[in-house]
């Protein structure tokens, strides 16, 4: 099975070329979108490489812990929804990592990215189905890989170190680690030679140890991963230190059938050789010469990790790019991974109502019944439930984006599903209004997937309510960057701070100061400054709300209750339902979705009576609106949800 591994390690200078060329907005995107919270990487075989060096790029950027570990784990509850996940794979076709992908967006993390080789894969499949989730297609410009990991694994790497340095404003990383790689990919040439040379001598012996530093530690797993797979030969790794606490006693023992092999750069130079020069004299040693910045020697390890399977291979008969497959080895690899299924549900509880208790309260079933909370919290549920399905609704209100928009595509606008819902309310004679923090953008984007002769009766809510007006207005918003006088003193002391001058855009309007952070900066230390900086200011009623990549300043009465209000007036009697994506305080729709009638669309508070997320499980954002919206019956004026329909 598979193509030779000498074709295939021909093939690796072209599929860097290609990584360091192809569009990453996407990757990007993702990487931003996770850059605030902990990370969890999951892959198999060449995959959980890829996810190691994920986890090191991540805590390296953003400075948050991150972990690497197999699919099956990802199937274990061991986390809570407020982590980053992220899948990876090179086929997407696997057993494990489709039950690692149903299993965590069932479990609905905070962010859940999936890096994949094949956008036709059963994976890519199973999320373009869950759009909350950040489907990442790369198809390697190689095809497919053989037995091993081999160019999908560079080609990953790859594009998740040039994301992060791109994130992070450390284009010269890259390009420093571009320069670097370059050399060592090219055949024949010297340093690659050289290395041959160093290690030919350790293959004579069936057990090599693997010392490294923390910039090479890739190149070590992905060396054991190889080793193994492929039956090489048998691999043990650890760091220098990690050497020292213990590992070194099987040199002592078995040190005439062992071999050493040390990675070493500029930074660890000293300690690997002081540590080398211990070392008996009987047991072969090859050292590996590295040097550059932390991502150049991440994919340096990595290169000459590829490059040394192949030498050791050809040494002992094996090609590593079709070893042979016995056939119970193909019963393992094929064999269905049965889930926990107290991953999705409880006993006695169905599933939407297990899902929903646990987004409400932020704990699982288990420690609810443990802590004699699930009755209370199931009959909270059951009493929003009815009152719900008793109501009938003259008026609705959404929050924009992330309920009636995807917040990762602000720039597009409701599609034209989302239009037609709203359409037909507004056709039926329902009020309808719409909250959000930004200004004309948001006219110009309904405008443009609503039909003209409806526009009139559409009222929007600009900039948190600021400025309210029907949708055919042009007048509304204002635009002005001139801030109230209130927000005058504030506006100074901000612009004044250099954390903020650094890493948040600042944009003033009249009655809101709104600042978007950088990868450098979270959203929540954001919030926390610009909530910090308020309150020495000493301004009185200025409220701070944020979302998921914003932190919005609001002057003295200034809320979007102001359009809840507008819309009650517009429809008389009657009662107004409220949909919204950020129902956790502090977020933007927190004191609207306080309302008796408030469903979110993601996040909710921690109120009983109100703010619940009845959508599917692994759902989230306008897909949950649509479902909302889906669920209404329009009677005489007057919306009802269908009996049952979120249930």
């Amino acid at each position: 099975m598979g193509r030779p591994y000498r074709d295939e390690m021909k093939m690796l200078a072209g599929t860097f070329e290609w990584a360091c060329q192809i569009d990453i907005q996407p990757l990007r995107q993702a990487v931003r979108g996770a850059s605030h919270l902990p990370l969890r990487a999951f892959g198999s075989g060449g995959s959980l490489t890829v996810a190691h060096a994920l986890a090191d790029l991540h805590e390296r950027y953003t400075r948050n812990l991150a972990t690497a570990s197999t699919p099956l784990s990802a199937t274990a509850r061991i986390s809570g929804p407020s982590v980053a996940a992220w899948l990876l794979s090179a086929a997407g076709g696997n057993t494990d990592i489709i039950s690692a992908a149903r299993a965590l967006i069932q479990r609905e993390p905070r962010h859940l990215g999936v890096l994949c080789g094949s956008l036709d894969s059963r994976l890519a499949k199973l999320c373009q189905k869950h759009p909350f989730v950040n489907l990442l297609t790369y198809p390697s410009p190689a095809g497919k890989d053989g037995f091993l990991a081999t160019n999908s694994l560079l080609g990953s790497t790859a594009l998740l170190c040039r994301a992060y340095a791109a994130e992070y404003d450390s284009d010269s990383d890259w390009n420093d680690a571009v320069d670097g790689l370059k050399p060592l990919l090219a055949e024949g040439a010297p340093m690659v030679h050289a290395w041959e040379a160093a290690t030919a001598a350790l293959w004579a012996r069936p057990t090599t140890m693997v010392l490294h530093g923390p910039e090479t530690r890739i190149g070590a797993v992905d060396l054991e991963s190889k080793f193994s797979e492929a039956a090489i030969g048998h691999i043990q790794f650890a760091d220098y230190r990690s050497f020292a606490h213990g590992r070194h006693h099987w040199l002592a023992k078995r040190g005439n059938s062992s071999a050493v092999l040390a990675f070493v750069t500029s930074a660890d130079r000293e300690l690997a050789e002081r540590t080398l020069a211990l070392i008996p004299a009987s047991v072969p040693r090859a050292r590996i010469e590295l040097d550059g910045n932390p991502i150049a020697l991440a994919l340096a390890s990595l290169v000459a990790a590829l490059r040394i399977t192949g030498w050791a291979g050809t040494e002992r008969g094996i090609d590593p790019g079709r070893p042979g497959v016995p056939s119970f080895g193909r019963k393992i690899y094929n064999m269905r991974l049965r889930l926990d299924r107290s991953v999705f549900t409880a006993p006695r509880l169905r599933r939407r109502d297990a899902v929903a208790l646990e987004r409400k309260t932020d704990s699982s079933l288990d420690r609810l019944a443990a802590g004699g909370q699930l009755a209370y919290w199931r009959a909270a549920l059951a009493d929003f439930r009815r009152r719900l399905y008793a109501a009938r609704f003259a008026g609705v209100v959404f929050d924009y984006d992330g309920t009636l928009v995807d917040s990762r595509n602000r720039a597009t606008g409701p599609d034209p599903s989302m239009g037609a819902s709203l359409t037909r309310l507004v056709e039926a004679g329902v009020g309808i209004a719409i909250a959000t923090g930004r200004g004309k953008s948001v006219r110009q984007e309904l405008q443009r997937c609503m039909d003209p002769s409806l526009w009139s009766r559409i009222l929007v809510g600009y900039y948190n309510g600021a400025e309210v007006g029907v949708l055919s207005d042009d007048g509304i918003p204002d635009g002005s960057d001139e801030v109230r006088p209130e927000l005058g003193p504030l506006k100074e002391v901000l612009q004044s701070r250099p954390e903020l001058v650094r890493h948040a855009q600042h944009e003033n309007r009249h009655a809101q100061i709104t600042l978007m952070a950088s990868n450098v900066l979270a959203v929540g230390r954001l919030w926390e400054i610009a909530s910090e900086v308020t309150k020495l200011t000493g301004i009185e009623g200025v409220t701070v709300t944020r979302s998921d990549h914003s932190v919005d300043i609001l002057a003295p009465g200034v809320t979007k209750m102001q359009v809840v209000s507008q819309l009650r007036e517009t429809v008389g009697s009657g009662s107004v339902l409220v949909l919204g994506d950020q129902g956790r305080w502090p977020g933007n729709d927190y004191q609207m979705l306080c309302e008796p009638y408030a469903l979110s669309v993601d996040q909710v508070s921690i109120d009983p009576s109100t703010c619940w997320n009845l959508g599917v499980p692994g759902q989230r954002g306008p897909s949950v609106t649509l479902e909302y919206l889906s669920a209404l019956d329009v009677q005489g004026g007057r919306l009802k949800f269908v009996a049952g329909a979120l249930s």
